[in-house]
């Protein structure tokens, strides 16, 4: 049955350049709504510009320009950066439009009209040299709670604690650097209390939160009663006035949210639909993607504005950990502080599209760029197992096209096809990583079809050419449904698919029957391999990169920044001889059974094949990351000669070769061609 679903992610401030860091969340969000399509359902995503606050208003004062001027130029700039790296959006917004305006308007009456609108006198940081109050984020110092420098004035980073901007320890202004002073400010707030029982219940039993989600609010928020929400900043501001409040403006965390609303509102009006069939819809499924940085606004403030206003609840709030740089934050000193643009100016796009999927889990935990990986990554998986299969078949039957009917494959069609509910599923909970897995376990099987067949050598005997043409049918179906199942993460390359084979590429199931006696189209170049030095140049330290490049602030509603430290690189373990590494003896495996270990948390038992009908036993410690089943025909890398090991379940009798970040591990894989018991060199 078709599902009708808004998508969202949360707003790019307009006060600098999209980076790799926000891309983390684009391309997630991108790639589940690219897949829910697939799928047959409705999809609908929808984002916006967040425009308004202080920020917006020093940058433009100092650039002396207004700031309309300022975020429409910003607009331009986020929309190109999305529209390289193939975000689907179907509206793009701005906070700043008459739609927001409206829907800011009918919220902030429903809160007055239910008593939960209180004003009073507080003591608010002031920035004598902007002249200007300092919103939670734009003050920065001393966690009061953990001692932790260089945290935001709303909540620590490092100990989860939430406080007063006051409360900090050694403040200073974001824009000015200068220590701020305190100053009474007349404030409105919003009443949260009374909405703590349903939060309390929202929050628990909804399902829209991560478990981890749930219980970060219940142990730091929902455990004690809610503060009053301070939603108005006084002039001068750049943003909305407050009905019946002159001087007074919703601050940005009022407004920034109630955006998704306004931009579905513009899209229902260019398309003549009903707001309401989407925002107040019980059977419309709304589905927030979001940084950890902006947890407990999506997941307390906004849900209490949309229940108060009338609207549909997310049914879903998928939030995502930071982006580093080889295990650390993001630095402009260094040049790990890279921008969308900066990027493009050396690597496709599609390349960073797959990285990041290949790392997304349902999970919260932070993602680690490291370059060596990145370049393995796209080299071995998509251009040595992937587009690899097309390139060294499709030629063979450019002239003669597909088979007229789909030849004897030993099951390897039909395992992918079996595998599609599997694949979907990962999509469907953002285990994107799995995903990725999955379709490259296909690929490797596919991969030690192409070698044991050896189209090559079979083109070479004219009178093997319907065997040749049958082999050929079979590896570019096998290519054909590793596109569909990546074309969420890799639309340009299921676009290239598409023309080669004759395929429309636009449904799921497509993978589910094979294509027979149709054409094939000239092999065009699918994609490239990466250059190790053209990752190394999109790293370089600031001095390097022009000032207007480099420089981005911190927006109160952008998704996870994560400036910070500089880069510092892992010291290289101590240094061997080649003589000690040639007493190494590193064979290739074939695994021939793989079963798990009920009362092990973490090994699977291997028996492994070097040729011949002896085998090996070996334990490893790769159960977190592989279903046993599917590691059987797979070729390994054993170290052969480690000493055997007696071990609580049996005796070992050797090692396989994995590597792993960040709580990974993915088995190290031989080049298509090779052979048990073969010696690496």
């Amino acid at each position: 049955m078709s599902r009708q679903i808004l998508v969202t992610s949360a707003l790019p401030y307009a006060n600098g350049p999209i980076h790799l860091g926000h891309l983390v969340e684009y391309i997630q969000t991108d790639i589940f709504v690219r897949f829910q399509r697939l799928r047959g359902h409705r999809a609908v995503y929808v984002c916006a510009d967040d425009t308004h606050g202080t920020a917006i208003m020093i940058r433009a004062q100092k650039e002396g320009i207004p700031p309309e001027r300022l975020i429409a130029d910003m607009a331009v700039a986020h929309q190109r950066d999305f529209a390289a790296f193939g975000i689907s959006f179907d509206h793009y917004g701005s906070t700043n439009s008459a739609a927001s305006r409206a829907a800011c308007d009918g919220i902030w009456a429903a809160l007055v009209a239910a008593n939960m609108v209180v004003e009073r006198s507080v003591e608010r940081l002031y920035d004598p040299v902007q002249k200007t109050f300092l919103a939670d984020r734009f003050v920065v110092g001393e966690c009061p709670r953990c001692g932790t420098k260089d945290q935001y004035g709303d909540s620590c980073e490092a100990c989860g604690s939430t406080y007063a901007a006051t409360e900090l320890k050694n403040p200073r202004s974001v824009h000015s650097g200068a220590a701020p002073v305190t100053k009474p400010s007349r404030q409105l707030f919003v009443r949260l209390e009374s909405l703590q029982p349903f939060l309390t219940e929202w929050t628990r039993s909804s399902g829209a939160l991560q478990e981890e989600v749930a219980n970060y609010l219940a142990g730091h928020f929902l455990n004690k009663p809610l503060q009053d929400w301070d939603v108005s900043r006084p002039a001068p501001y750049f943003g909305f006035e407050i009905p019946g409040h002159p001087g007074q403006f919703w601050y940005v965390w009022f407004d920034a949210p109630i955006g998704y609303i306004g931009s579905t509102a513009e899209w229902c009006q260019r398309h003549g639909e009903s707001l309401d069939a989407w925002w107040r819809n019980p059977k419309c499924e709304i589905v927030h993607f979001l940084g950890k940085d902006i947890t407990y606004f999506h997941t307390l403030f906004w849900p209490a504005l949309l229940r108060v206003g009338g609207y549909q609840l997310p049914r879903r709030v998928q939030i995502h950990g930071f982006l580093r740089v080889a295990g650390e934050k993001m630095s402009k000193s260094r040049g790990t502080f890279v921008t969308a643009e900066r990027y493009l100016q050396h690597l496709e796009p599609g390349w960073l599209r797959y990285y990041y999927a290949s790392k997304l889990s349902p999970r919260i935990d932070d993602l680690d760029f490291v370059p060596d990986e990145f370049v393995g990554k796209v080299n071995s998986d998509l251009v040595g197992r992937v587009v690899n299969l097309a390139s060294r078949s499709a030629r063979f039957v450019e002239a003669a096209g597909l088979a007229p009917a789909y030849p004897d494959d030993g099951g390897l069609f039909a395992r992918a096809a079996s595998l599609g509910d599997t694949i979907a599923a990962a999509y469907e909970g953002c285990d994107y990583r799995e995903a990725m897995r999955l379709c490259m376990t296909l690929a490797d099987a596919a991969n030690e079809y192409v070698e044991g067949k050896a189209p090559w050598t079979l083109k070479k005997d004219p009178s093997r050419a319907a065997e040749l043409r049958d082999v050929c049918t079979v590896v570019l179906n096998l290519f054909h449904q590793i596109a569909i199942y990546l074309a969420p993460v890799l639309p340009d390359l299921a676009t290239k698919a598409g023309r080669l084979l004759g395929s429309a590429m636009d449904r799921w199931q497509l993978a589910q029957q094979p294509l027979v006696g149709t054409p094939v189209a000239t092999f065009e170049h699918m994609m490239a391999r990466v250059d190790e030095a053209a990752v190394a140049a999109m790293f370089v330290a600031e001095a390097a990169v022009p000032a207007a490049v480099a420089a981005d602030a911190t927006g109160t509603a952008a998704p996870s920044t994560d400036g910070g430290e500089a880069l510092v690189k892992e010291p290289l373990a101590g240094t061997i001889t080649i003589d000690d590494f040639q007493k190494v003896d590193l064979r290739i495996a074939r695994i021939v059974r793989a079963e798990a270990i009920p009362e092990a948390k973490k090994l699977l038992r291997l028996q492994l094949s070097l040729g011949g009908t002896a085998t090996r036993t070996v334990f490893a410690g790769i159960k977190s990351a592989y279903e046993p089943e599917q590691l059987v025909g797979r070729l390994v890398v054993m170290v052969a000669n480690l000493a055997p090991r007696k071990m609580k379940f049996g005796v070992s009798e050797g090692m396989v070769i994995a590597a792993g970040t960040d709580g990974e591990v993915f088995l190290l894989s031989p080049d298509a061609g090779a052979r048990p018991g073969q010696r690496l060199h």
